[in-house]
């Protein structure tokens, strides 16, 4: 059976989900959305997509569509993770899953209710490096005692990951801690009981903070510390530092080094080296197979709860 998925979103991620794809059998995008039909039909007729709309309903109303998936701004992956349910179709949304807790409480509640496959993209989880560690984690060879990490990007202005303009607005709290806040309770497979965070000023043009720092403690006493910067004109990306009992690891996203930045080899812990295949490799097996996927809207909701918690602590500071 050919699984067929529309993916509403043609920039620069959701082009990195269509060669993630095109790597992985019985799967075929029949529908692309996005904003600007010029360019959506531009990027369709590339990947050879025959249905292009800008609205998501007219791809929801194609019979024969099994999933979506949303690479679509931030505050509207929630209402449309929302609206794929409802049309029952199973669902990948970008991460964040939302930028207001309650919103992705309502998805998670749709999604017991319709019993579709709802998952979010929190690509650590799927990243060789992070899946190296975790299955070290899991063999008990390995415990985390701190994790020390550092997104740093230099976004002044508002651009894509293409360096082309943003029609919204990203965040250093919901979009990219969710990523660390997620994967520092997945790796400890221990809840997050304590949580704090400071920013720095507001920016006057983008009204988002372009500094913040951020602790976490989990149940079993690991401890993570975040720093975050949209002004950081250096290294971009987020660089991880996993403190051990018996070991460091350094991720790079897909690359992991050890404490004396030596290079393991990471090639052979699963099929593929691109941690965005991965993750849509995931979410068409759960859907084949009737499961649960690894990041389900589930099991990454608590990650928003503690998002929620320190924004009301960033408001009341």
């Amino acid at each position: 059976m050919t699984i067929k998925v529309a993916l509403a979103g043609a920039g620069a991620f959701g082009i990195k989900h269509l060669d993630g794809i095109k790597n992985i059998p019985d799967v075929e995008v029949i529908s692309l959305i996005s904003r600007e039909l010029d360019k959506t039909r531009e990027v369709a007729a590339k990947y050879g997509i025959p249905h292009v709309t800008t609205d998501l309903a007219d791809s929801l109303a194609i019979q024969e569509l099994d999933a979506v998936i949303l690479c679509t701004p931030t505050q509207m992956h929630a209402s449309q993770s929302i609206a794929c349910l409802e049309a029952g179709k199973h669902v990948q949304v970008e991460i964040p899953l939302c930028d207001v807790y309650k919103d992705g409480q309502a998805v998670a509640a749709l999604q017991k209710q319709t019993g579709k496959v709802a998952m979010v993209g929190h690509t650590r989880r799927f990243n060789p490096s992070h899946q190296y560690v975790h299955k070290k984690i899991k063999a008990g060879e390995f415990n985390i005692q701190q994790m020390d990490v550092q997104t740093y990007f230099f976004r002044r202005t508002n651009m894509n990951a293409l360096g082309q303009p943003r029609s919204w607005t990203d965040h250093l709290l919901w979009h990219h801690a969710a990523h660390t806040v997620d994967l520092f309770a997945y790796q400890c497979g221990s809840p997050i009981v304590k949580a704090n965070a400071i920013q720095g000023p507001i920016h006057p043009v983008l009204g988002i903070a372009m500094d913040m720092s951020i602790q976490l403690k989990a149940a079993n006493g690991a401890i993570c510390t975040l720093s975050l910067s949209f002004n950081n004109d250096g290294p971009l990306g987020t660089f991880f530092r996993y403190i051990g009992d018996t070991a460091t690891y350094i991720a790079r996203y897909d690359d992991l080094f050890n404490g004396k930045d030596e290079k393991i080899d990471v090639s052979q812990v699963d099929v593929s080296m691109n941690g965005i295949e991965l993750q849509d490799r995931e979410f068409f097996a759960a859907i084949r197979e009737g499961r649960e996927p690894n990041s389900s809207v589930q099991q990454v909701l608590d990650c928003y709860r503690v998002l929620h918690d320190l924004e009301r602590q960033l408001e009341a500071a």
